[in-house]
């Protein structure tokens, strides 16, 4: 039985699939050059700082270039397969991930930016959060799959989805990372949507949780102040504000084409966090009004991809994966340049295979390889 909120598209769309057996090679070229893209600019952010931290100006090109490496074998490992034998591993990951995320919480993870976010592993920083996204869209899959009608049922087909998200929600807000706390949300519900849960269910569940998340965010005081620095960044200019402020000024003095990359003035120690949450202002600054919207056409063209083999999958748990792969990069993307442009409280979130770091980059490579899976089968009805 197909989704039904997604049914009548899905049909039309099935019949004119191409080829079983082939990856969406579009997918796969518009990711590699997201991937290139981002490691000339993480250099491009990084080299002065990691100069004066490392006393090498390739430290973070290097890492970056192995991430990139390793996240590329994670997407081989997983386009080769048939999507459907990640049912068996279903429960294990999420049962790795709740293992991952409990340690952090009690204290083995180390700290960065007031939040203890990350396990060391050797020379590797994993953050257990980035693969809780993952897991998430993992186990929702196999169990909407699983529901066909009974999705229309609070007890079975809505209530269970929300009590695990809501739990991994939860690991995410002791650590605290508000940022993946609130994707974690808006992808349960996506899913839920697509799958056909009751809107009212969905609706009523948001507008329960309003007051919720008014108390978590005003009721703690770096947060409050989050928000208010937000709503009034002028005010805060020398303290909370600081990153907002000089992050929209390397928007700014961009203008249409940019100062040149390479050429940034804000990557010169004003702007904090340039090669990792903020590297779209460096990439502003750089490459301009210009730079910034080929980027943002990258990821509507590869949104553009990852629905339609949403809407061509042959069965319904392809459709979920697929969906909650392309609604995890779209919020991420959006979510990071909206804080980067002033236009939302900070998150902490990556920008999609751009920002420097490891875990978000193998994880973002991994859920291509699974949406490139589902491209493969996506044409047997």
């Amino acid at each position: 039985m197909a989704p039904v909120g997604v049914e009548p598209y899905r049909a039309q769309a099935v019949e004119k699939g191409a080829p079983l057996g082939r990856v969406d090679h579009a997918l796969l070229g518009v990711t590699m050059l997201l991937v290139t893209f981002g490691i000339v600019m993480v250099y491009s952010a990084s080299a002065v700082f990691a100069e004066h931290l490392h006393h090498n100006g390739q430290f973070f090109l290097v890492r970056q270039t192995l991430y990139a490496v390793m996240g590329f074998v994670a997407l081989t490992f997983f386009a080769v397969q048939d999507h459907r034998r990640l049912r068996a591993f279903t429960y294990p990951m999420l049962g790795l991930t709740v293992v991952l995320m409990l340690a952090v919480v009690m204290g083995a993870g180390h700290s960065g930016g007031g939040a203890a976010r990350w396990i060391r592993l050797g020379p590797i920083n994993i953050q257990p959060a980035e693969i809780a996204k993952l897991s998430l869209i993992v186990w929702l899959s196999h169990s909407l799959a699983k529901k066909n009608e009974k999705i229309r049922t609070f007890s079975v087909g809505f209530l269970p989805h929300l009590l695990v998200a809501g739990f991994l929600m939860l690991l995410c807000l002791k650590q605290p990372d508000f940022g993946s706390a609130v994707v974690l949300l808006l992808l349960t519900f996506t899913l839920l949507f697509v799958a056909g849960a009751r809107t009212g269910y969905i609706l009523g569940t948001l507008i329960a949780a309003l007051p919720v998340a008014a108390y978590l965010v005003l009721g703690t005081e770096y947060r409050r102040r989050r928000w208010e620095a937000f709503l009034d960044p002028a005010r805060f200019r020398s303290t909370i504000s600081y990153q907002l402020v000089e992050s929209m000024m390397s928007f700014g003095s961009g203008g249409m084409t940019g100062v040149g990359l390479g050429d940034s003035r804000q990557k010169l120690f004003f702007l904090p966090e340039a090669h990792t949450d903020f590297i779209s202002a460096i990439l502003g600054e750089e490459l301009g009004f210009v730079g910034v919207a080929g980027l943002m056409l990258a990821y509507a063209f590869l949104i553009w991809r990852g629905v339609r083999i949403a809407l061509r999958s042959a069965d319904d748990h392809g459709t979920y994966l697929a969906f909650g792969v392309t609604t995890l990069l779209t919020l991420q993307a959006l979510i990071n340049l909206g804080v980067a442009m002033g236009a939302l409280p900070t998150k902490g979130l990556t920008l999609p295979f751009i920002s420097y770091g490891g875990s978000s980059l193998i994880i973002d490579l991994a859920a291509i390889g699974i949406l490139l899976s589902v491209s493969r089968s996506a044409k047997a009805a």
